[in-house]
């Protein structure tokens, strides 16, 4: 069985999902790939592990970096997984790039070269938004692009945690 529950953020709604133990879903209300670990039949229920959740996300709407992170468990390729645990180590307040992210993989896999395209997709489908921070990778020129949440939220996410924004832009809508 799939729980929920919903927590009222700063910057809308949020749906927790989980497995009863451990978060297995996070996101934005609306945003890209909202739901994508539920199951088709989700019961809302109070858990330990939300509340656990609702402390870590008081903590971080209030400008602070979490010291523990709830029980997490996520269902995806090693691929995916890999780039997440990369984006678990990037620290409050600062940035990584694609690029950056990619470069860790090939090394991982021994690989020469690792495409910031597939790191991307990766990022984007991301189930658990903020704790697993893909708001912190941004493109290599500065460019806040591919958060799922919309750039609007990156944005404010980024300001919220104080992170240098001075070389960061929004890319302008229909340019690639």
């Amino acid at each position: 069985m799939t729980y929920v529950k919903h927590y009222d953020s700063p910057l809308g709604g949020i749906t927790m999902a989980s497995n009863g133990a451990e978060l297995i879903g996070l996101w934005f209300d609306g945003q890209k790939y909202f739901g994508s670990t539920l199951a088709s039949v989700c019961e809302e229920k109070a858990l330990p592990v939300f509340d656990e959740t609702k402390k870590w996300l008081d903590l971080y709407f209030h400008g602070q970096s979490p010291a523990f992170t709830p029980p997490l468990k996520t269902e995806a390729t090693p691929f995916r997984r890999a780039v997440w645990e990369i984006l678990l180590t990037i620290p409050f307040g600062q940035t990584t790039t694609y690029k950056k992210i990619a470069a860790a993989i090939a090394r991982q896999k021994g690989l020469a070269h690792m495409s910031a395209q597939a790191v991307g997709g990766a990022v984007g489908h991301n189930p658990i938004s903020l704790i697993i921070p893909c708001h912190r990778v941004v493109g290599t020129g500065g460019s806040l692009t591919g958060y799922a949440g919309g750039m609007d939220k990156k944005a404010r996410l980024l300001a919220l945690e104080k992170a240098d924004r001075s070389a960061l832009f929004a890319p302008e809508k229909g340019v690639r």
